[in-house]
């Protein structure tokens, strides 16, 4: 297949002209101050995403513009306004205060994509919280560390999820109230002690509310991110992240005042609230919010219902729009698309020239990670698309491929991917974990763990993890998360997990286990551990596959050797040995 770049239109004959059309100013410094000018945040006085999201539209003709089309999975249809946004937000900032949150409380957020979600996410901030969105499909031990971990005082969610969490209640003592949504209440679920109704303390609640100024570098945002190791790790995001999710809805999405944008991914992970939350926002665009999950058909009807301008969403999805075939968009009316981008994991070749032949334009891949905290590295409007390439840096974001010393390298050598610190948007701290905070900083660098090249047009290319982190489906899967879930059967001795490459999911989970005396390796016992997996994880995190070996290869001081499980299994080189434990 021919993977030659893809050359854009000159500006002047473009059908929209884009917001970014010098790309010399593309990496090097720029004046990030000079953005907060735009957004009107001022130290001490209105210093807060929620501000810049919602409530400086007030002062302008926005107000009555919708910021948010929502769609449930059974069909529902509701829509708000920046003003009916306020005024919802501004009523939960009022109910948290009135629970004795202070600035600085972490509330938790564990629920669908419904609108609620989205008020309590600015609510939260208004008053001054820290707010963790949780992933709606992890299962209770995944939510338990998150909220134990992080102290979380406050917990809003659904009747029909908090059942799901009835096993690891009682182990959350910092927990002080449970706000229950009742939205489409499905669930048998009795209230009890902790549980607030939503509705009841919403209606009790003044709509008027004096936001709570932050400083820039105040705590906003934690997101849980897994290693290859230990438990996940909360990368805690400050407020001046608002400048750089504005800056690069403008830059690398390039949303327009008359735009309809859609992103496809879950608030529980990073992209959901940088750029499903923020980043058009902060730019008062409209935006369509879907409840329900991937299905092709419903997809394309929704971009054909809503007139969809701008799509940002994920390799995984490209993949299975890809597989659901090139007849099946020709039955919609997706003529609105004019951008479409995607992040998650590297966007192969093949799904940007698909693009071209399907959505008549590339899909633009960017690179950026839960730490960067928003987009570093894309593909823009104007530029020409290479296709495999997450672009090139954003301006007053400096990007490098450094060596095993820390040290720049010339274009054309692959290395580690050190982006120059800091910019806005950076992550300052791991909660309750400095140490490992200051570990990935070498040499005046960030070292962002994954290893890439760029060439001599200043294009990067991904190369792959430098850890054993597993990319499926655009989730990041921490391998010990699930071996320790696996252990807990009572079949099982060890279990080691990598991710064995798929051409869907980018990787699947593999698991292998060995069983303690007295079970035997049975197709039966292969799916029951599946189950017991699922129900503790969630589907998009547990094994797709478990296969039983004797035992799993081990360092001396027992550290299992994924390496060499992924090696065995995709036949390649075994690698160092020295450290592997004797037989």
């Amino acid at each position: 297949m021919d993977y030659s770049p893809i050359t854009k239109a000159p500006v002047d004959q473009m059908k929209v002209r884009p917001n970014l059309i010098d790309v010399r100013t593309l990496g090097g410094h720029f004046d990030w101050q000079s953005l907060e000018k735009e957004l009107g945040l001022v130290e001490g006085v209105n210093y807060n995403l929620a501000y810049a999201a919602i409530d400086r539209h007030l002062e302008s003709a926005r107000r009555n513009k919708v910021a948010l089309y929502w769609e449930g999975k059974g069909g529902e249809q509701e829509q708000y306004t920046f003003t009916d946004l306020a005024q919802l937000t501004n009523r939960f900032a009022n109910v948290l205060l009135g629970l004795g949150v202070k600035k600085g409380d972490r509330v938790f957020l564990f629920m669908e994509r419904i609108p609620e979600l989205y008020v309590a996410f600015f609510g939260a901030l208004k008053a001054g919280a820290v707010v963790g969105p949780l992933f709606s499909a992890f299962g209770p031990d995944p939510v338990r560390d998150r909220l134990a971990d992080s102290g979380a005082r406050v917990l809003v969610t659904t009747p029909d999820l908090k059942v799901r969490l009835e096993p690891i209640l009682d182990s959350l003592p910092d927990i002080k109230h449970y706000v229950m949504v009742n939205k489409n209440n499905r669930s048998s679920y009795n209230p009890a002690k902790l549980d607030l109704s939503y509705e009841e303390v919403m209606a009790n609640a003044s709509s008027d509310f004096k936001i709570v100024a932050r400083s820039k570098d105040d705590y906003s945002i934690m997101h849980y991110t897994s290693g290859t190791t230990g438990k996940p790790k909360g990368a805690v995001h400050v407020h001046q992240a608002t400048i750089q999710h504005y800056a690069t809805g403008r830059w690398a999405l390039d949303l327009q005042q008359n735009d309809l944008y859609w992103c496809t991914a879950d608030p529980g992970w990073v992209t959901g609230t940088s750029y499903g939350m923020s980043a058009p926002w902060t730019n008062g665009i409209s935006q369509l919010i879907y409840e329900g999950g991937y299905r092709a058909s419903t997809w394309y009807s929704l971009i054909q219902k809503y007139k969809v301008t701008v799509w940002y969403t994920a390799p995984t999805a490209v993949r299975m729009l890809m597989k659901a075939g090139d007849s099946l968009p020709q039955q919609y009316d997706l003529s609105s698309l004019r951008h479409i981008c995607s992040v998650g994991e590297p966007l192969n070749p093949e799904a940007v020239i698909w693009g071209t032949k399907v959505f008549k334009q590339p899909i633009h891949d960017n690179w950026w990670q839960t730490e960067t905290g928003a987009i570093l590295i894309a593909n823009y409007p104007v530029m020409a698309v290479r296709p495999g390439s997450m672009g090139r840096p954003i301006p007053g974001v400096t990007a490098s491929i450094v060596d095993d010393t820390f040290q720049p390298m010339p274009p054309g050598k692959e290395g580690h991917l050190a982006i120059k610190p800091p910019w806005p948007s950076m992550f300052r701290t791991y909660w309750g974990n400095e140490a490992m905070y200051r570990s990935k900083f070498k040499n005046g660098w960030y070292i962002t763990g994954d290893r890439a090249r760029r060439d001599e047009d200043g294009y990067f290319w991904f190369i792959g993890r430098a850890d054993d982190v597993i990319k499926s489906a655009g989730h990041l899967v921490g391998p010990f998360e699930v071996e320790s879930a696996l252990i807990e059967h009572p079949a099982v001795a060890e279990a080691g997990v990598i991710g064995k490459p798929d051409p869907i999911a980018m990787e699947v989970v593999k698991a292998f286990v060995a069983l303690k005396d007295g079970y035997q390796p049975t197709e039966e016992l292969r799916r029951e551990l599946m189950h017991f997996a699922r129900k503790k994880l969630a589907a998009a995190v547990a094994p797709r596959e478990i296969e039983f070996v004797d035992k799993l290869p081990k360092t001396r001081s027992g550290k299992i050797m994924r390496r060499l499980l992924k090696a065995r299994e995709l036949g390649l080189p075994a690698g160092d040995t020295s450290t592997l434990e004797d037989d």
